[in-house]
């Protein structure tokens, strides 16, 4: 074989034109040893294939010429998330539509940031949906990602991150972590507007506990925002209106239950 090859790759390349052309391994290595190894896809004929097999090698240089031409095209459309203005007009875009229901989506980037895919992983009603941490952790193994932006809507129209936002925000971040993923950001979507967490309040850091149990995303609850007190004026209440809404403390009163921690 030729030595301006690498042995390895050269002796992969021609197991594989063996397999997908039938062309004996024998006969391409002592091709190979004199001449030029690109002459059996470029000028097969050097090799005097049977019928069956030259037709083989047309369909493959077919192929090639397609795949090096939609990666060419690939190239010069990739998108490269290089901001959260970026990721935010993006999945503005991708969820600012949809009111009926909450949809969690997340796109895995490579190591420029460039976008390897973008997927869906839960659709809900109105007011909630479940998440997964299992499932986005496949993904991102499946297509081998350097870093993660997560993004969901809020059909209630309030772009505000709720509580279990910034949960499974934390959970995430606390998963991935140890793998060396980054979730770089989490872009809330509600009509059209976005909001992003690490440009408003910054990603929290990972967490020590790891948990891959569902999560329920909830709007109704917004990070800062505090119920409003309830209060009841019995100023003008008499001790038998007391009593019947079982404000009179009892004489032997029980032990409070404790909060399970």
């Amino acid at each position: 074989m030729k030595k301006n090859y690498d042995e390895a790759y050269a002796s992969s390349f021609i197991k594989g034109i063996t397999r997908l052309t039938g062309i004996a391994e024998s006969k391409l290595k002592k091709y190979a040893a004199e001449n030029n190894l690109f002459n059996v896809l470029e000028h097969p004929n050097t090799i005097e294939p049977n019928k069956q097999q030259l037709e083989k090698i047309h369909v493959l240089n077919e192929f090639i010429s397609i795949y090096r031409l939609l990666k060419l095209q690939e190239n010069e459309n990739k998108l490269v998330f290089d901001s959260s203005k970026v990721a935010g007009e993006y999945f503005a875009s991708l969820l600012g539509g949809i009111k009926d229901r909450e949809k969690f989506m997340a796109a895995f980037l490579d190591t420029g940031n460039n976008l390897i895919e973008t997927r869906t992983f839960s659709e809900g009603s109105i007011g909630e949906a479940a998440v997964y941490p299992r499932m986005i952790l496949k993904a991102a193994l499946d297509c081998d990602c350097k870093s993660i932006l997560l993004a969901h809507n809020h059909p209630g129209g309030s772009r505000i991150p709720s509580i279990q936002d910034r949960d499974i925000t934390e959970r995430l971040i606390s998963i991935f972590a140890p793998l060396q993923i980054s979730v770089l950001d989490h872009i809330i979507v509600a009509n059209s507007q976005y909001h992003s967490m690490a440009e408003k309040e910054g990603m929290p850091p990972p967490s020590r506990d790891v948990s891959y149990d569902a999560i329920p995303l909830d709007n109704n609850k917004a990070l800062g925002e505090d119920k409003a007190d309830f209060h009841v004026d019995i100023s003008d209440f008499d001790e038998s209106d007391l009593d019947e809404f079982n404000l009179i403390e009892p004489d032997d009163k029980e032990d409070e239950d404790e909060w399970e921690l």
